[in-house]
């Protein structure tokens, strides 16, 4: 999948904060699946970020930080996807159907917003992941490796489907 390709298919329907445009990002990804379980089962395995690396291989030492169980507004986390040690921090949290979070080197400004948007399908639920990134270190994953973050990311759907359809 190329950027241009996601740019296109993107959903209208995410909530953007101000410097994370996709039209003017400099990587994007869309990614979507239709999952057979409800949006509120699968919202569990979203937000229980600490067992992430138990089923999706692109994350690991998950650590929530401030005593913090589980992803909730305002959510701070330090973590490891793409082979990158990474802060994040939630911003949008809408329970069951919309969750947002900003990424960066710890200690740096923003440089990726990441979303989850889920929207119940009769019993089905169709998860949408769409994400941008900013600066030196997106460009070069553009110019490097433009489907990295795609790939990635249909992994992570994949492992999702697996997790909640077999629970």
């Amino acid at each position: 999948m190329t950027m241009q390709h996601d740019l296109a298919t993107r959903a209208k329907e995410i909530h953007w904060p101000a410097g994370f445009d996709p039209e003017k990002a400099d990587l994007f990804s869309h990614n979507s699946l239709l999952i057979h379980a409800t949006c509120e089962k699968i919202w569990g395995h979203i937000v229980d970020a600490q067992a992430w690396p138990q089923w999706y291989p692109n994350s690991k030492n998950v650590k929530l930080l401030n005593g913090a169980k589980v992803l909730g507004d305002g959510t701070t986390w330090r973590w490891e996807t793409f082979g990158l040690p990474l802060e994040s921090k939630v911003h949008e949290y809408a329970p069951d159907t919309r969750l947002g979070w900003y990424g960066y080197a710890p200690g740096a400004q923003p440089s990726f917003y990441h979303t989850w948007y889920l929207t119940p399908q009769g019993s089905d639920c169709l998860v949408i992941m769409d994400e941008v990134g900013i600066g030196k270190d997106a460009a070069n994953l553009r110019q490097t490796d433009e489907s990295l973050m795609h790939r990635g990311h249909d992994l992570w759907l994949a492992t999702l489907k697996w997790v909640a359809e077999g629970q």
